[in-house]
């Protein structure tokens, strides 16, 4: 890319392009607008990697031109003995996967990346930074002062206004949430028990206009894919219907997994037909959150919203206020009562959590022998 900017045939670089010298003498940056660290990534299993000095004899496999590059080239410098391995054009994601499959040992990559990453590839250890906090930003041509001040301005108005607070909650909220045990247990039930209800979940989604991905999704969450759970609350099967709901339904056995996913997702599409004045993705966040503590919940919060002059139909406004329904000074005078609000905030974070690895299912995996005995194919 920087090449082709030094060349003329591009103009701008908007890419997860990191802020070094080496790059700063070759290109003008904007202001970064991201912080990340280089962080070391190894194998679950493979625990001598504590640091930057256990990098000492290594092989580290990174991609040609990158920051990591640079970076490992000066821990040559210092006297550490790294045998560098370069791969042309392939993705850091592609060698986190290689690593977590262990067809490599060691590689290097940010840390938000290396967080995204380690969702679809668990076995994907960060181990510790290996570079102190550096800035992301785009480039252009060291002469074109133009059109970098355009940039600035650019990332200074999107920041004012909320547009980059919703386009980094849409790919790198809560990236610090990651339990090893669960994700796993989460990828295997994607191979041993989604197959069953699959085609039930696309079909019933299709009628209603929804991902099937993100109905699996929160059928995970709901029931871990297990057609006979009950949760004290009295609530059944893989979409945790309750028996009043069910029975508002139609539903005759509140365990069929086909009658509790259609009834399950039929009475999501409700929810989210009421409240068809919000946005997306704000309308979807919304309808889940009435499914997990009830719309009248839902009502109270909005209620609240409006009495602070927030936007109703905005998730970030109800994320505010349905906290505050577990507080006596607020539900005292709500129609519904107390609510233990932060639970569908919870829900919603998991939910998207596993929609998110769902959706990057088409990935080709790779067998790993696991060295604590269990077998099979783990991602």
């Amino acid at each position: 890319m920087i090449p082709d900017i030094q060349t003329g045939e591009a103009d701008l670089i908007a890419a997860d392009l990191t802020i070094t010298a080496k790059r700063q003498r070759q290109v003008s940056f904007s202001n970064g607008y991201l912080n990340t660290r280089q962080q070391i990534i190894t194998n679950r299993y493979h625990p001598a990697i504590r640091g930057p000095a256990d990098l000492e004899g290594q092989t580290v496999h990174v991609r040609r031109g990158t920051s990591y590059q640079e970076r490992l080239e000066e821990l040559q410098a210092t006297g550490l003995n790294i045998d560098v391995r370069l791969h042309v054009d392939v993705p850091t994601e592609e060698l986190i996967r290689q690593v977590a499959a262990g067809d490599i040992g060691i590689t290097l990559a940010d840390e938000h990346i290396a967080q995204l990453n380690r969702r679809y590839y668990p076995r994907a250890r960060i181990v510790s930074p290996v570079s102190e906090t550096q800035s992301i930003g785009w480039a252009v041509h060291k002469k074109a002062g133009k059109l970098r001040r355009e940039m600035n301005r650019f990332f200074d108005q999107i920041k004012e206004d909320g547009t980059y607070a919703e386009i980094y909650d849409r790919y790198f909220s809560n990236l610090e949430m990651f339990d090893y045990v669960d994700v796993r247990s989460y990828h295997r039930r994607l191979r041993t028990r989604l197959p069953s209800y699959q085609a039930i979940v696309e079909e019933a989604a299709l009628l209603n206009n929804f991902d099937w991905r993100l109905i699996a999704a929160q059928m995970y969450q709901e029931s871990h894919f297990n057609p006979a759970a009950q949760s004290h609350a009295g609530a059944y099967g893989l979409m945790q219907l309750t028996r009043q709901t069910a029975k508002s339904l139609g539903v005759t056995d509140i365990l069929d997994p086909l009658q509790n996913i259609q009834a399950g997702v039929l009475h999501l599409k409700m929810l989210y037909d009421f409240f068809s004045n919000a946005p997306e993705p704000d309308r979807m966040f919304i309808a889940l959150a009435a499914y997990n503590v009830g719309q009248g919940h839902l009502r109270d919060a909005r209620d609240l919203a409006r009495q602070f002059d927030l936007n109703p139909d905005r998730w970030a406004s109800l994320e505010q206020t349905l906290p505050l329904l577990s507080y006596r000074k607020y539900y005292k005078n709500a129609r519904y009562g107390y609510c233990r609000g932060t639970e569908p905030i919870k829900y919603i974070r998991q939910i998207y959590f596993y929609y998110d690895i769902l959706k990057r299912r088409d990935i080709e995996y790779e067998q790993v022998p696991d060295p604590a005995g269990s077998t099979g194919r783990d991602l």
